[in-house]
């Protein structure tokens, strides 16, 4: 199908201008009346990445996680992004360095043949797809974890002079206040909640209890213990959470070959563009392979000629400039070679 339309297109344009040949002070384009207008082909490679960036946040009480618990645990906070999957996929559009025009005659018929091959181009370039970044960061969430309070009552002894005859007398007055608990009384009572919970999952399992379980009330007590003691330790150790990110980058090689930076990938970031210099490169390296001369033609005695592309089989790379994520081969047309067919 996709053949046909290429050659159904380039005969609407055909019929086209032969209606504005009757028409002529009603075209305005910018190639002459009478003339069909093309573009040799060219490939684009689109990556379509989709990488995984995950945000560890630090627990507040990690800097007395090996006071309490007797481990160590990270005291800052750290991004990492990481590239999971890449698909590469060849498009051709029409080059718009190498556009040509003929005048239609005798031999056009084996011009418009060339379509079949996708060797001329009579389309533009397509549509660019939607692309999406995280639109928002990350950021730590302790408020829902531990059942313990963060404040306590204190009592305060308020002294206040008060006057008797001539002399003055101290009198001692208390009064209650609610404070907030130091950070470090916290942590020493969460992680006192920690093994609290664990003493209390040993004894149901050991069935050292006054309650009695069995089957699923068992195995739902111990689930919660367990996530009540996992929220307990995030406090400590922190955790971690991650997101899926996807994007497309259109890589156009140039007729040089060589390596290019297709994307590039920011811990902070995640994946940006070639570009952003504060992200990891990945390279795309296109290599041809050697082209085979044509033999020389005899005298055609030809006035015209029409020009025609043909692709190069090429080798292509995306590495992380140490690491091969995928090879493939594929035609790349502006690395190949140009020809021409006579039209008489």
């Amino acid at each position: 199908m996709k053949k046909y339309s290429i050659i159904i297109a380039a005969s609407a344009a055909l019929c086209l201008c032969g209606h504005r040949l009757s028409a002529q002070e009603s075209y305005r384009g910018a190639d002459p009346v009478g003339t069909v207008s093309y573009s040799l082909p060219r490939t684009v490679i689109s990556l379509e990445v989709e990488a995984v960036r995950e945000s560890f946040h630090a627990g507040p009480y990690s800097a007395y996680a090996e006071k309490y618990l007797g481990v160590k645990a990270a005291t800052e906070d750290r991004n990492s992004c990481t590239v999971v999957s890449v698909k590469m996929t060849p498009f051709s559009e029409a080059d718009p360095e190498s556009r040509f025009s003929l005048v239609p005659g005798k031999g056009l018929d084996a011009f418009l043949s060339l379509t079949t091959q996708g060797l001329v181009s009579f389309g533009g370039a397509g549509d660019s797809g939607a692309q999406w970044r995280f639109l928002t960061e990350s950021e730590a969430d302790f408020s829902g974890r531990g059942v313990s309070s963060n404040l306590s009552s204190e009592t305060a002894v308020l002294r206040a002079g008060v006057r008797r005859g001539d002399r003055f007398e101290t009198l001692s007055v208390n009064q209650n206040m609610v404070v907030e608990k130091p950070l470090e009384t916290r942590a020493r009572e969460a992680a006192e909640m920690i093994f609290t919970l664990r003493e209390k999952r040993l004894a149901i399992v050991t069935g050292d209890t006054d309650a009695t379980y069995s089957g699923e009330a068992m195995e739902a007590a111990i689930r919660e213990i367990g996530r009540l003691e996992e929220e307990y330790l995030s406090m400590f150790l922190g955790y971690t959470d991650s997101q899926v990110q996807k994007m497309n980058y259109d890589v156009v090689p140039s007729r040089d070959g060589g390596r290019t930076v297709a994307f590039r990938v920011s811990d902070e970031a995640g994946l940006v563009g070639p570009e952003d210099l504060s992200g990891r490169p990945y390279l795309l390296e296109v290599v041809p392979q050697d082209i085979r001369e044509a033999a020389p033609a005899g005298k055609t005695g030809a006035s015209k000629v029409a020009y025609y592309r043909i692709p190069a089989i090429c080798t292509v790379t995306l590495s992380d400039g140490v690491d091969v994520l995928l090879r493939s081969r594929m035609r790349v047309y502006q690395l190949g070679t140009e020809s021409t067919l006579p039209l008489q």
